[in-house]
């Protein structure tokens, strides 16, 4: 059974859409509070290796696209998470899981104002101390 096949079969229930754009590069989305389920089901069992995470602000809320490699096929698999609390956006820790998602889940924290729930470390790491505590330099004004 493809890695494709795998994924579609174990999360059914869990993914809300599906986009291949590509053989090497599929999305999914499915919602926040799946994430770890998620993330542990690519690495534990598929063998997917944690490659780095994305995250932006959009009209409809907070996205993060996490990206997971299939490292013998090429295949890039991203997990797409929609946060529609823009005031309080808050989703679990993948660091936890594996380390390499720590420094990526500050640097969101930082600029877009994401709270990662059981985060082990969540300090700056981009921005002078002295900046503004509440501004997130990532964020848009999307009511005009």
């Amino acid at each position: 059974m493809s890695i494709v096949d795998e994924i579609k079969d174990k999360l059914a229930s869990k993914i809300i859409n599906w986009h291949e754009h590509s053989a090497k590069r599929i999305y999914f989305s499915i919602k926040p509070g799946d994430i770890r389920e998620v993330a542990s089901f690519l690495f534990e069992d598929l063998g997917l290796r944690f490659a780095t995470a994305s995250g932006s602000d959009t009209p409809q809320g907070v996205e993060i696209l996490y990206h997971f490699s299939f490292d013998k096929t090429g295949q890039i698999v991203s997990a797409r998470v929609l946060i529609e609390d823009k005031k309080n956006p808050q989703i679990d820790s993948i660091a936890p899981l594996f380390k390499g998602a720590e420094w990526i889940e500050r640097e969101m924290w930082e600029l877009l104002g994401i709270n990662f729930i059981g985060h082990p470390d969540l300090k700056r790491l981009l921005l002078a101390d002295e900046w503004p505590e509440g501004k997130f330099p990532l964020r848009h004004n999307h009511e005009s």
